[in-house]
């Protein structure tokens, strides 16, 4: 194969491994429903409520600018829940991804066919740091309206 039909294939590969999601079941999953039905929780939901998978996502590897790697983490979070035909996400929180950026330079010498060649070249990673998120698929039973104002956790040894 020639490199240059390689080149493309193997830049496909590598944006799709760069979105990877992952989940776990830790419960019975249900028929699946529309994402904009999946409610975010940053604190267990009043009422009871089931679990259903542990959910793990990143921003993707062209996700520029904070609070759109947030924005992407979350969307995904709520598109695997839904999947899973969960209408929650407990929301565990984010990590930043390692950055391996930098500035490569590199060159070469050979010799075939009775002629030498050099050649030399400059490399640049602008790639952004990902975002990882993970969450809980949850199934709640009687979700609060979605206009409700969510209150914080209360940590311990402090008072509302």
């Amino acid at each position: 194969m020639r490199v240059s039909r390689l080149l493309p294939l193997l830049l496909g590969v590598g944006l799709l491994a760069g979105c990877a999601s992952s989940h776990v079941l830790t419960g019975t999953p249900r028929a699946p429903i529309d994402p904009s039905q999946v409610r975010i929780y940053h604190g267990p939901p009043p009422g009871q409520y089931e679990e259903i998978a542990i959910l793990n996502t990143s921003s993707g590897a062209l996700t520029y600018g904070e609070q759109n790697k947030v924005n992407s983490v979350l969307q995904k979070l709520r598109n695997q829940a839904a999947k899973l035909g969960a209408n929650g996400v407990l929301f565990q929180g984010t990590a930043d991804g390692y950055r391996n950026g930098g500035v490569s330079v590199g060159g070469g010498v050979g010799r075939g066919g009775g002629r030498s060649f050099s050649s030399a070249g400059v490399g640049v990673d602008i790639s952004p740091q990902q975002k990882y998120a993970s969450g809980v698929a949850i199934w709640v039973a009687n979700p609060p309206p979605a206009d409700a104002p969510q209150t914080p956790p209360v940590l311990p040894g402090t008072s509302n």
